[in-house]
């Protein structure tokens, strides 16, 4: 049921929640240029393609935000996957643009039914999470790895953001060390090196439709594990998260909706829009407000994120004039958080240990085997394994 207050937005704007909103805006656009960059030209993909991607996910995840902040007055933050894109970089060298397009429509597809059938939790029940973790650990390990050298490079940004976030990461400040530490990099890297601003965008790109192409095998290798990565890391957390403040959560309708939105954010090229995990975690925390009030951090969040999304024309070639160890130190910073969450669930559980080591080693690993990518078959042969080898 929807939750209504007679009060307007304007007077449940506060310190604390407005706050709160920045933060969890920065979060959202710091990690999404990162990772669907590099899963952009891991793929081949147009300078338009790329384009049409990054303001696919902004603007859509940004309008998920806004939509359900406002109808539940609930600080439920909506973003993309950026696991889900880190997943991607892994997959895009081997399908076209428009099979691709088609696996995130199945994607949208199978969240949307998740929430209409309110099998949610059912399912998810049903493959071990330390299995699921293992799976995600394995594909995000190579950009935390490439943290260490690009920091190498890079010595004086390096230096100065590892401190940063272990600072933060000692005296739980407000701002999340993931983000400190990413903002650091940037600061400290213009402010050392002279870079040339010149490749900004001056010519206005305007998203573009793509027609999709639907195969069996990008149902198997992009649907079905991008569809769980979202469902596990992303809803999962968040529907908690609410739980936890005290909300009565629509966890059918959050879903339902992410569904939706993801088919469309589809036709333009991008991954998903769904509920954020971490940005929702942080809105919906005590230290956003009142309880009643805490939703005007996703109003805040989604405006910051849209408004990023249709500047993507002018960002987006900047960015791929960076420094590629600037870009792998970025992409370790907003991943690591994840990565030592994930590693902590996998080994959650003595009884799964096995199974949780060989669902790591074949996801690190990078195979393909009848065009099956490596975190399908991890996820696959780390739930046999843990269902029938339980040690």
């Amino acid at each position: 049921m929807k939750n209504t207050y007679n009060r307007g937005f304007i007077n449940d704007l506060n310190t604390q929640n407005i706050s709160a909103g920045i933060i969890t805006g920065t979060l959202g656009i710091v990690g999404a240029p990162i990772i669907v960059i590099e899963a952009a030209a891991a793929g081949g993909f147009t300078h338009i393609e790329t384009i049409s991607w990054f303001y696919a996910v902004q603007f859509f995840g940004a309008l998920f935000g806004l939509i359900m902040a406002f109808y539940y007055r609930m600080p439920i933050v909506g973003a993309h996957s950026i696991t889900g894109a880190a997943f991607l970089v892994t997959v895009t060298p081997h399908f076209t643009y428009s099979e691709l397009v088609g696996g995130f429509i199945i994607t949208g597809i199978i969240i949307m039914l998740f929430g209409i059938s309110g099998i949610f939790k059912k399912v998810m029940s049903w493959i071990p999470r330390e299995i699921i973790s293992a799976m995600l650990a394995g594909i995000i390990t190579s950009y935390v790895v490439g943290l260490i050298p690009a920091a190498e490079e890079l010595p004086i940004v390096g230096i100065s953001a590892i401190t940063v976030f272990f600072i933060l990461t000692k005296w739980d400040l407000r701002i999340p060390p993931m983000l400190g530490s990413v903002l650091t990099s940037v600061i400290v890297f213009f402010l050392v090196y002279d870079f040339d601003m010149s490749a900004l965008g001056t010519e206005i790109v305007l998203p573009i439709v793509h027609a999709p192409d639907f195969s069996l095998a990008g149902a198997i290798s992009i649907s079905i594990p991008l569809a769980l990565m979202i469902l596990s890391n992303d809803a999962t957390p968040a529907v908690g998260a609410l739980e936890r403040s005290g909300y009565k959560v629509p966890t059918n309708n959050i879903l339902t909706v992410s569904g939706i939105l993801s088919i469309f954010t589809s036709f333009f090229g991008g991954q998903s829009a769904n509920v954020a995990g971490m940005m929702t975690t942080i809105a919906s925390d005590e230290e956003s407000g009142d309880t009643d009030k805490r939703y005007v951090a996703s109003v805040i969040s989604s405006v910051i994120m849209l408004i990023f999304g249709l500047f993507a024309w002018a960002l987006v070639p900047l960015m791929f004039e960076l420094p590629e160890a600037l870009m792998a130190m970025l992409a370790g910073f907003v991943l690591i958080g994840v990565f030592a969450s994930t590693m902590r669930t996998s080994f959650s559980s003595s009884k799964n240990t096995m199974a949780v080591v060989f669902t790591f080693i074949i996801s690190v690993s990078g195979i393909s085997i009848f065009y099956v990518s490596a975190p399908v078959w991890a996820l696959l042969i780390g739930t046999i394994l843990a269902k029938v080898v339980r040690k």
